[in-house]
């Protein structure tokens, strides 16, 4: 029989995770990683334009597997364990002992951020891996910005008689030469950040700018500013400690599980979670799965409409739900993160569609209990279970994308509103300059004779824009 590829991949998901490929003899040829199985397989379609070794191996594949992840991160890490206890034929990458790059904090007095390939050893704190060296050099940068720890070596270090340009451009403390007082609570800073534990520190950020932003000191606000984007953008790129991967969620039979508590056919279901800050850049979204994983086509965000509502997070939940079933009559059932609060809003507010809650309990990743669609409380169901597995990652999938979305619009609004503070620089003024440079940084690093050049500013609002942030 002949065996096309495009069969082998045809129920390939849309989402992150691993994929082998077998010869006819179940040999295992390659494993590789994608952030979406579907789209990376189908570039195996088209032999011509594959590397000549790969050419020859996909004339050999007669069976594909995946292996869905939580993240791309999850999938990097688990196809590094594969490609190192499994040895596929095909795979160049890691099989010499090399290994994707990875960042560690040093045990020193001072530690030094440290990017590195190998075997972890004892003497360094180790996070990652990465999947390039551009992420784990952009990750090092934010954690300068943020932390201003060294990245230079001990030997360096100890033969300084004065501060570095690091220092100089706000990189370093210099602990090489200066007496530090808060380098320490800066390593504990970089830690939380490396971890995924940014969204405190940002909001403590934001709290802080406003602060010098009322006290006129506006150099000290566009740190913060400065900053709370550098935090967004790793925040969104999605860090974190090396850990195991999640679980290979069975779709398909879980979904048919759910359909048999529910009692009726699952084709699309919804996911709800809503997102704010102290009321403010509140949004919502919904993710959507069936039983062949997740359906990323159907996924939505959604930016509140009713101000009155903001900050309320029952109030958001009916208006996010509502404005979904609206726009699409085809939910099979919605599932709401909240306890029964959330729900009785989704089933007020959806009472044709069964809804189904995921509360968080005293321990968000394992203490999971469930709202069943009459209303009844489910906290027997076994925390290894299939169905407990799916539901709890389409919840964390949920948060993950109304949270992406949220740090995104919130950072946009807090380099933007920069410009609010500037006296004199009104609605006209401010489109004007972002329409002239592009983006808020590039205003802050021009000169007066180019901010003259804006039309309708004059030299007088030039030279006030550039001081403010000079």
């Amino acid at each position: 029989m002949n065996i096309q590829f495009s069969d082998l991949i045809e129920n390939s998901p849309n989402a992150p995770g691993i994929y082998k490929m077998y010869d006819r003899e179940g040999n295992l040829l390659y494993v590789g990683k994608a952030k979406n199985l579907s789209k990376r397989l189908k570039q195996y379609l088209d032999i011509s334009k594959l590397e000549p070794h790969k050419q020859v191996m996909r004339s050999l594949v007669t069976k594909v597997e995946w292996e869905i992840t939580a993240t791309e991160s999850d999938a990097l890490i688990l196809e590094e364990k594969l490609i190192k206890t499994e040895k596929p034929k095909y795979n160049i990458m890691l099989t010499d002992g090399k290994m994707y790059p990875m960042l560690a904090l040093t045990n020193h007095k001072y530690p030094r951020l440290l990017k590195f390939r190998g075997k972890i050893s004892q003497k360094k704190d180790v996070y990652g891996p990465y999947p390039s060296v551009s992420a784990l050099n952009e990750t090092i940068k934010t954690i300068q910005k943020v932390c201003q720890l060294r990245t230079c070596t001990d030997t360096f270090m100890r033969n300084r008689s004065r501060p570095c340009l690091l220092y100089q451009i706000g990189r370093c403390s210099a602990p090489c030469v200066l007496p530090q007082t808060n380098y320490d609570s800066n390593v504990q800073l970089a830690r939380r950040i490396l971890t995924g534990d940014s969204q405190p520190i940002i909001t403590d950020l934001l709290k802080e700018m406003k602060r010098f932003s009322d006290n006129l000191d506006f150099e000290s606000a566009a740190k913060c500013r400065d900053k709370i984007e550098a935090l967004t953008n790793t925040s969104t790129r999605g860090i974190k400690r090396q850990t195991t991967y999640a679980p290979k969620l069975d779709w398909d039979g879980t979904v048919t599980e759910l359909e048999k508590i529910i009692g009726k056919k699952l084709n699309l279901i919804g996911v709800f979670d809503n997102s704010h800050l102290f009321g403010k850049q509140a949004v919502g979204a919904m993710i959507a799965f069936g039983h062949q994983g997740f359906i990323k086509s159907e996924y939505r965000h959604f930016k509140l409409k009713d101000a009155a509502r903001a900050g309320n997070d029952i109030a958001m939940m009916e208006e996010f739900v509502s404005r979904a079933t609206k726009n699409n009559s085809r939910l099979d059932l919605i599932i709401v993160d909240g306890g029964i609060a959330q729900w009785n809003i989704a089933h007020k507010t959806a009472p044709d569609v069964p809804i189904f809650g995921v509360t968080k309990g005293e321990v968000r990743n394992g203490d999971e209990h469930f709202i069943l669609p009459d209303g009844s409380i489910c906290d027997s169901l076994p925390k290894d279970s299939k169905l407990f597995l799916m539901l709890r990652a389409v919840r964390d999938e949920a948060h993950r994308f109304v949270i992406t979305y949220h740090r995104t619009l919130r950072s946009k609004s807090a380099t933007a509103s920069v410009l609010d503070e500037i006296e004199g620089i009104g609605a006209v003024r401010k489109k004007e300059l972002l329409q002239h440079f592009g983006s808020v940084k590039a205003i802050a690093d021009a000169d007066i004779k180019s901010l003259s050049k804006v039309p309708g500013l004059g030299e007088a609002a030039a030279k006030k824009i550039y001081y403010y942030f000079h």
